[in-house]
């Protein structure tokens, strides 16, 4: 690896070592990354809005009061696979950003604008999402709640608290994820495993589990769940998790 040029907002780069690069107040904004290395990073303040990065590596980095908008991460690794530690994101602007394909394990995102944001088929597995923020005031009496997490691992992540309504979880696996109090409100949970999930207080009125694992899930411990889309070999196991003895004719 190289560490190359002086970057330059709007240019192309491939192979890179930035690890002792200079990110702080920087704009790079539209800058396309392929290949390239970021080891113990503090991207403090910088502006990337419409980066691309493709098959790069974060090991160990921070991300603080970063614009990330519209920003695209293809096959990017952020785990460090050593100590395990994930990437820190914390006060940083990622709306409409989008995620294929990359290992975000173990990540911290902390007060962290989340608009509208796209993960698919990306590891998450042991995230946190601490006061993240998939929202946006339209105006003074609209909020808009956006979020895509397709054919995601979100096993152990802590999405407690987190505002999810109307947002796209389908197909990705839940297990063992801390959902308490979460606003899951009419979200699409088709085809996704909530084995053994957090799940007191959590809103799932009007949400679309339909073909979901869902056996541990208890209703009871719900805040609401009416309108809630269920198939009939699913009404069996919910009413046995609320200790119900559920009998054929």
């Amino acid at each position: 690896m190289d560490r190359g040029p002086e970057l330059e907002s709007g240019k192309a780069y491939e192979g890179l070592d930035l690890s002792a690069h200079d990110f702080d107040d920087r704009d790079l904004s539209d800058i396309k990354l392929t290949a390239c290395v970021f080891t113990d990073a503090r991207l403090s303040a910088v502006l990337m809005p419409g980066a691309r990065f493709t098959e790069c590596r974060f090991v160990r980095c921070r991300f603080a009061h970063a614009d990330l908008r519209e920003a695209a991460f293809i096959r990017c690794g952020f785990a460090d696979p050593d100590s395990h530690a994930g990437v820190e994101i914390a006060f940083s602007q990622f709306d409409q950003a989008r995620f294929e394909a990359c290992d975000l394990s173990f990540a911290d995102i902390d007060r962290t604008s989340l608009w509208s944001v796209e993960f698919r088929d990306t590891n998450l597995r042991g995230a946190r999402f601490h006061r993240a923020d998939f929202s946006r005031a339209l105006s003074p009496r609209t909020i808009h709640t956006a979020a895509t997490f397709a054919r995601c691992n979100l096993e152990l992540a802590d999405l407690s608290d987190a505002g999810l309504k109307t947002c796209d979880l389908s197909g990705s696996s839940l297990r063992e994820a801390d959902l308490t109090g979460a606003d899951l409100t009419a979200a699409d949970l088709t085809d996704c495993d909530l084995f053994q999930a957090l799940t007191s207080g959590a809103r799932l009125g009007g949400a679309d589990p339909r073909r979901a694992e869902v056996s541990g899930l208890d209703l009871s411990g719900l805040a609401d769940y009416a309108g809630m889309k269920i198939t009939p070999a699913q009404q069996t196991v919910l009413l046995a998790a609320m200790g119900l003895d559920v009998r054929p004719e």
